[in-house]
């Protein structure tokens, strides 16, 4: 990558963040700022963000359960919810026109119905970041919202194939054969072992998943996406998703400032682009109430509303295509560029105060709310818990485990990672599936036996909310939490955390302590 591309990401990034923006929005003004400068850019950086884009979606795949797709709040939801969004959306767009506004006038409801199409979509890349950050893939709403995105992802699909007239080659049916050569596949995995192979393994999968669906003329992206799935269920995935984090993260960089050299608008663009983007709590008010419909509870209905409350990438290429054959004028492919970087700019900013802001809303929100509750929402009150840890990853099981040593039955666990939970109860753990920032668990969870509650969470942002929920929930007992740094650790102690655990320190007094342990039992 040129120096210049990679200066000015990283100042504008910088620059969001001291103002406490997510570095993304930085990346998409870099984007912008280097275009209107005329840095020409060169196939280096779309490559990039096409390779980040493919090790996104072999990620997602990683993470995602087929068992997921096939529920009606995620094929139904995706299905009216982009129904209804293109008849709203296009009627706006010509009930505008119809009153001789500029650009809309020559919008013809074909037209008007591809712009609506193409804005229907949420972005995958933008969501899929701002639920990484947070440590919510795997949470109701976060599982929730990456199966939308799929199903979106595979309409998009065969909307190319329609516009294109590419047909899959009758070679696509071999694919087929991939799902018994699952266990060779794993093996695979296996032999790679835990070092600089591992991530390497993972861009193998990916771009060969890529290129053997591209060979029999199906989009690449989908196969990255359905190689991930193929080894969602191995023991190594999630390790598998650690080792190319670092990766996929400075790929997408690429993307986000490949937004920005789509083309230079002149103030009308940005003007239309503007109103498009107060259409975004439109969006959101449609996935809500449609959610709620399907019987969600307020919260989680709420949170993949608002998740996908913005505008893709996807709808890019949609235009791009309907551009190139001639059946949208280019000057509307400019204007939802602009429309998509804004509305990654407003769900970004906005997902960040996402907790809060429910907590202080709830009743209004819960007034949508039906009375009946899909099965795997009904919340599991913990017996004759006294310390419930929260978070069970590695730190967190090791902490369970050890406590349980001590205590029993007494120690209990909860985690929002569905498939997790499903796993330590097979093993005989005492635990149970919740989000600890959930406002409504805490209300309907009897906490009154609970002396002490372990925070073993991936961010202190979690950690913070939760200790608020808690706070709001009068609960009674003390908190202890865990950080990685100096600065972290005293954050959360000024949020009412009563002890934490500096990760590294600990770990060190820790193992210390069980060494000593080794000699005075001799």
């Amino acid at each position: 990558m040129d120096f210049i591309w990679i200066l000015f990401a990283f100042a504008c990034g910088l620059g969001v963040r001291l103002l406490s923006l997510p570095p993304l929005v930085g990346y998409l003004i870099a984007g912008f700022g280097l275009n209107f400068m005329g840095v020409e850019p060169d196939h280096t950086l779309q490559t990039l963000a096409d390779l980040g884009i493919t090790l996104m979606l072999f990620t997602i795949g990683l993470k995602l359960s087929i068992r997921d797709l096939l529920k009606p709040e995620i094929w139904a939801g995706t299905n009216i919810m982009m129904g209804v969004w293109i008849l709203l959306f296009g009627g706006i767009l010509l009930g505008v026109g119809a009153i001789s506004v500029s650009i809309f006038t020559g919008l013809t409801p074909t037209s008007a119905a591809l712009i609506a199409f193409a804005s229907s979509f949420s972005s995958t890349v933008c969501v899929v970041k701002m639920l990484e950050d947070s440590g919510e893939t795997r949470t109701r709403h976060g599982r929730l919202a990456i199966g939308v995105l799929v199903m979106q992802d595979i309409i998009a699909v065969l909307f190319l194939v329609f516009a294109t007239g590419e047909l899959p080659s009758a070679w696509a049916l071999l694919l087929f054969a991939l799902i018994p050569a699952r266990p060779l596949i794993g093996r695979l995995l296996n032999s790679a072992g835990h070092g600089e192979l591992l991530p390497l393994t993972g861009f193998f999968l990916a771009l060969g998943g890529y290129e053997l669906f591209a060979l029999v003329n199906i989009k690449g992206d989908l196969g990255a996406l359905i190689a991930g799935i193929l080894l969602s269920q191995h023991t190594k995935a999630a390790e598998l998703v650690k080792s190319l984090m670092s990766f996929k993260d400075l790929f997408l960089i690429g993307f986000f400032l490949s937004i920005g050299f789509t083309a230079l608008p002149d103030w009308s663009m940005l003007g239309i682009a503007l109103c498009l983007t107060l259409l975004l709590p439109l969006k959101f008010a449609l996935f809500f109430t449609l959610l709620s419909g399907l019987k969600l509870r307020a919260r989680t209905a709420y949170l993949t509303s608002l998740a996908l409350a913005n505008y893709s990438e996807f709808g890019l290429i949609v235009a791009a295509i309907s551009v190139s054959n001639g059946w949208l004028d280019k000057q509307w492919l400019v204007i939802l560029a602009l429309a998509v970087s804004i509305s990654f700019v407003f769900t970004s900013t906005v997902y960040r105060s996402s907790h809060n802001i429910y907590r202080r809303h709830k009743d209004k929100f819960r007034r949508l709310e039906r009375s009946t509750r899909l099965p795997e929402d009904i919340i599991v009150q913990p017996t004759s818990a006294e310390i419930l840890v929260i978070g069970l990853g590695r730190v967190g099981s090791g902490a369970y485990q050890s406590l349980y040593q001590e205590v029993g039955d007494r120690v209990w666990g909860m985690d929002a990672d569905r498939e997790r939970i499903r796993k330590q109860k097979e093993q005989g753990m005492h635990v149970f599936f919740g989000d600890g920032e959930d406002a409504d668990l805490w209300e309907t969870l009897d906490t009154s036996s609970i002396k002490l509650i372990l925070l073993a969470l991936p961010t202190i942002e979690d950690s913070i909310n939760v200790c608020r929920q808690l706070q709001s929930a009068i609960y009674c007992g003390q908190i202890a939490a865990i950080a990685r740094y100096e600065d972290e650790r005293m954050q959360l102690l000024e949020s009412g955390i009563d002890k934490v655990f500096n990760f590294y320190t600990e770990a060190g007094t820790g193992f210390a302590d069980e060494s000593l342990r080794m000699i005075n039992a001799r």
